[in-house]
């Protein structure tokens, strides 16, 4: 009897080790389905070699083989059945067996038990429980028995990465079955030593010591030369290996829907999809466009497999959410993008991919009609009491949203400038630029569809009787968008889709909008739609600037020769009877409108040199380097090309090195025009103090004001004399008082 129980321990043993792969990889997983098909294949293919150890050993892989395909067909069905899949089982086993390990490292946590994310676990499972079995107990080879478990263990932990908490416990419990199996391997006390003499008895006993005791030693030498890496290791961060999977990604038809909007405007009878709804009039969600370059809005978002549950999204703390329950059906929409409310927390009937980062779904296949799923969105509803007040988030990780393609049509920028003028809380540039659009535009059906530069300016500014200041919310939306990220606002184009009351939904019903991104409450979308059919024309509140700046308060206008003439005789007159001569009152006069100009000249230099010391000179780091880039700004405002709000340090550093050469000074033969100094020192600057405030040093500081200054006055010798004089007497700066840009 003892003799079975110890015969038992290692099968047990074995099934327990895989069982614990299972458990360790479940953690990423929306259930224990995974766990209990693991455990399943554990038992079953140790169970299998453990029937046929009596057998010929070459008929043990052929048998295992056979029940691993039917318990294959078994979990695939059962995980087909959870996840609510309509295919034939067939197609289904197909798709899983040739997607399994891609789906399976491209799938969002937690991860969704389908079939196609289960399969390579499982078959995993039963190849480990075959080894082992047939090496341990057909063997007896124990611990080499064990290394198959140990290896579907460490896959397990490399396949988990940095998505759950360290494995510790399991990781205890692993170690002590295998010892475990190796106790109960050593034969019993006496067993098969009785007729062995006694001598014999005492060197098999010291031998066993012998090699029990270099074996120690191994161990030990082992844990001190490799104890102080693994120690190093546990703390690490563990490598995911989803980075080295490319995750699905839209097509052609998808990257920019904003483009079918036009063409859904001409069809508007045409049937795209049916929506029932907890909530009426909903509107859903097609595609969140966050890149352009000038030409294109682009969807460029990363999508994960995902299953039933999606991963939460916390919503910002100044917002509210509500549940809203979907039942999706497609009629005639194309491409794989599934429209839904945001944000959806769950869905079924349907194999879906997610992007966290927007809340939208694709399909892996083209839509078709007849595809139908049902969602669970939690709607956020951000409290517009609070938009007044919000600002908009900067730096890196908004830099998506505020890039913009090169060379920005002159106009467009004018106009961007004009709407953020006396603008400068982020709500009142949103909404002026809202406004601005529906007051002036108006909507139509067979607008050409585009909204590259030439477009959105021909849009903005074009003839009204040749097609300008009309388009359909294709236009709409992204000049508000591009408007937007001009005056430094972050934002995005949504395209998607108004649900009426009957819950059928057309192409009439296709829109886009633009949304801005505030700090505490998220994506707001605003509503640049015209609300009068009779807008005002463009012209009467877009006033270009004119082509040379107008002179400056200081500078006091040339007298004309009409005011000269009439001046005189008013003079002579009021003293007929003699008195100072008119040389004598208009050199006096003179002379003191010189000392005037001399005293306001010098106040000036005085003032700015004053101005300059104290922002390069006075207070902590980040202040001095706050004054330089003051500095900087007010270099480029005086030579000419000011830096717009939107560009980022780095950007603004550029444009500031691309000096177009009819701003520097000529002579004949023209020179080569001369390199400007660098500003890294001062862009280094700039982003400590934006991203660690209270981190830039001393050496950043000295560094920002050193390059500031020796740029400024390279900028300013190549300038002609006049205006270099100019440059010096300027008052702008004092009065161009603002807070820094970025």
């Amino acid at each position: 009897m003892v003799r079975w129980l110890r015969a038992a321990v290692v099968p047990i043993v074995l099934v327990l080790l895989i069982a614990l792969s299972g458990l360790v990889l479940g953690r990423i997983y929306a259930d224990d389905l995974l766990v209990r098909l693991v455990a399943g294949a554990a038992l079953g293919s140790v169970a299998a070699s453990v029937a046929v150890r009596r057998l010929p050993s070459w008929t043990a892989a052929p048998a295992s083989v056979l029940l691993l395909a039917g318990y294959t067909l078994f979990a695939l069905n059962i995980a087909a059945d959870r996840a609510a899949l309509t295919d034939p089982l067939a197609a289904i086993v197909r798709d899983s067996l040739v997607n399994g390990i891609p789906r399976l490292l491209t799938a969002m946590i937690p991860v969704e038990p389908t079939p196609d994310t289960v399969v390579v676990p499982i078959v995993a499972a039963w190849l480990a429980g075959l080894a082992g079995a047939e090496i341990a107990v057909r063997a007896g080879r124990v611990l080499l028995g064990c290394v198959p478990a140990a290896a579907l263990y460490a896959g397990a932990l490399y396949v988990v990465g940095p998505n759950a908490s360290a494995a510790g416990w399991s990781s205890v419990a692993f170690a002590g079955l295998v010892a475990a199996a190796l106790t109960s391997s050593q034969p019993l006390e006496g067993t098969g030593t009785a007729d062995v003499p006694v001598p014999t008895r005492a060197i098999m006993r010291g031998r066993a010591l012998a090699g029990a005791a270099a074996g120690l030693t191994v161990v030990v030498a082992l844990v001190a030369l490799a104890g102080p890496w693994v120690a190093g290791r546990v703390s690490a961060t563990p490598v995911d290996p989803r980075r080295y999977v490319s995750p699905p990604q839209v097509d052609s038809l998808d990257e920019s829907p904003l483009n079918r909007i036009s063409g859904w405007a001409l069809t508007p009878t045409e049937r795209l999809l049916s929506v029932r709804t907890t909530v009426p009039k909903q509107r859903l969600r097609l595609a969140v466009l966050s890149d352009y370059d000038g030409a294109t809005w682009r969807v460029g978002a990363t999508y994960r497999n995902a299953g039933r549950v999606l991963p939460p999204q916390p919503p910002p703390p100044g917002t509210t959410v509500d549940e809203v329950k979907q039942d999706i059906t497609i009629d005639g929409l194309t491409g794989r993008l599934l429209p839904v409310v945001p944000t959806p927390s769950e869905v079924s009937g349907a194999r879906v991919a997610f992007d966290p980062a927007t809340g939208t779904l694709i399909r892996p296949e083209e839509l078709r009609p007849g595809v139908r799923y049902e969602v669970v969105s939690e709607r956020p509803t951000p409290d517009l009491n609070l938009l007044p007040e919000a600002d908009s988030p900067t730096g890196d990780a908004v830099a998506r949203y505020l890039a913009i393609g090169a060379n920005v049509p002159e106009p467009i920028q004018r106009l961007a400038d004009q709407l953020q003028e006396g603008n400068g809380a982020a709500f009142d540039r949103a909404t002026a630029i809202e406004e601005f659009l529906a007051e002036h535009y108006r909507k139509v059906n067979d607008a050409p569809s585009g909204h590259a530069y030439p477009n959105l300016e021909y849009f903005l500014f074009g003839p009204r009787n040749r097609g300008g200041q009309v388009g359909t919310s294709e236009q709409f939306a992204a000049s508000y968008a591009l408007l937007a990220r001009l005056t430094g606002l972050p934002s995005r184009v949504v395209v998607g889709f108004d649900v009426p009351a009957t819950g059928q939904v057309t192409a009439a019903n296709a829109l886009a909008w633009p949304e801005i991104l505030f700090d505490d409450l998220g994506w707001v979308a605003f509503d640049p739609m015209p609300k009068s059919k009779d807008p005002r024309p463009v012209e009467e509140d877009f006033t270009p600037k004119p082509t040379k700046p107008p002179p400056p308060p200081s500078e006091a206008p040339p007298p004309s020769d009409a005011t000269s003439q009439s001046a005189g005789p008013t003079m002579l007159a009021a003293r007929p009877g003699g008195g100072r001569s008119t040389l004598i009152v208009a050199t006096g006069a003179s002379g003191s409108a010189f000392l005037l100009l001399a005293a306001a000249a010098l106040t000036i230099v005085t003032m700015r040199r004053s101005l300059r010391r104290r922002r390069l000179s006075d207070g902590p780091p980040d202040d001095r380097i706050a004054g330089a880039w003051l500095e900087f700004t007010d270099a480029l405002r005086l030579a000419g090309k000011p830096v717009p709000h939107h560009l980022a340090a780095t950007e603004a550093a550029a444009h500031a090195a691309d000096v177009p050469r009819p701003m520097l000074r000529r002579s004949t033969p023209p020179p080569a025009t001369p390199d400007l100094p660098a500003l890294d020192g001062l862009v280094d600057g700039i982003n400590t103090t934006e991203f660690a405030p209270g981190m830039a040093d001393e050496t950043q500081a000295r560094r920002a004001a050193d390059q500031v200054t020796a740029y400024a006055e390279a900028l300013r010798q190549n300038r002609s004399w006049w205006r270099r004089l100019w440059w010096t007497l300027h008052p702008g700066p004092l009065r161009w008082h603002r807070p820094r840009d970025h």
